[in-house]
């Protein structure tokens, strides 16, 4: 698959004039709990030729396949590929974007070329906003728990999805520092052993071994967990204020170097 992954970003960047500066894993393979039938989330950066940035008139900045945009191969039914144009994500690097910020630390990494993904990590523990992050995960964990965790009978494996946001939170609350996409690491270090973190680990055990994990009975000590944590980091998050150096003149000349360094002057 790896190889279809980057003969699939290779075309992209013929069918549409670009450069990818860097691809990656960011789906439940990342995080460390894949099924045998999970997708392949890959996601990508791109840069256009100079002339697309000098136009009044900039076009779409998101690439999708294969729900949005046409490549001119066949592409495995498994994948799905989106990237976001580089002054896009840079923005959003700007806003400390969880997504963003979780891509850079894929241990995944599908494609990788040129300086610009280095010097993104450098600069990603200044723009670190712990109270953005936070307020991304906790209404993540809160949406999923409100639309999935509430009956009698629930799909057992949508814990994760509630679950890895409320320990990413915890992180940021005990470390004030970017969390790590695995899920092993966050639960290694936020859940002390005990019932709580033997019902996970039995389900995570479950999931990765490939059972289906269909509406079983909710597992009590999980939800009763969930509920204290959302109603705590409500309250936490509050109370962050903390401010951050506008990074937007740093973020101008990477994009410039970039231009630079893939096109030439």
């Amino acid at each position: 698959m790896r190889e279809h992954i980057q003969e699939v970003l290779k075309t992209l960047e013929l069918d549409y004039d670009i450069k990818v500066l860097y691809a990656c894993e960011s789906g439940s393979r990342a995080w460390g709990f894949p099924s045998k039938d999970s997708d392949y989330d890959v996601r990508f950066i791109y840069i256009h030729q100079k002339n697309w940035y000098l136009s009044i008139d900039h076009e779409r900045d998101v690439i999708e396949v294969p729900s949005r945009d046409p490549i001119s191969i066949p592409i495995d039914p498994l994948l799905d590929v989106s990237g976001w144009e580089l002054t896009k994500a840079l923005k959003l690097f700007r806003k400390s974007n969880p997504p963003l910020l979780e891509w850079l630390r894929s241990s995944i990494i599908y494609y990788h070329s040129f300086s610009t993904i280095e010097k993104m990590r450098v600069l990603d523990e200044h723009i670190f906003s712990p109270a953005s992050c936070l307020y991304h995960y906790l209404n993540m964990a809160k949406g999923n728990f409100r639309d999935y965790l509430q009956g009698q009978d629930v799909k057992i494996k949508k814990y994760f999805y509630v679950l890895r946001p409320i320990l990413a939170a915890k992180w940021i609350e005990k470390y004030n520092t970017i969390p790590p996409i695995e899920f092993s690491s966050l639960v290694e270090s936020i859940l002390p052993a005990g019932s709580l973190r033997k019902e996970i680990d039995t389900l995570l055990k479950r999931k990765i071994a490939g059972e289906e994990l269909k509406l079983e009975p909710r597992i009590d000590v999980i939800n009763q967990y969930l509920h204290k944590e959302i109603e705590h980091l409500e309250l936490y998050v509050k109370g962050i204020n903390i401010d951050i150096p506008d990074p937007t003149e740093q973020l101008n000349q990477l994009f410039r170097e970039t231009l630079y360094e893939v096109w030439g002057e």
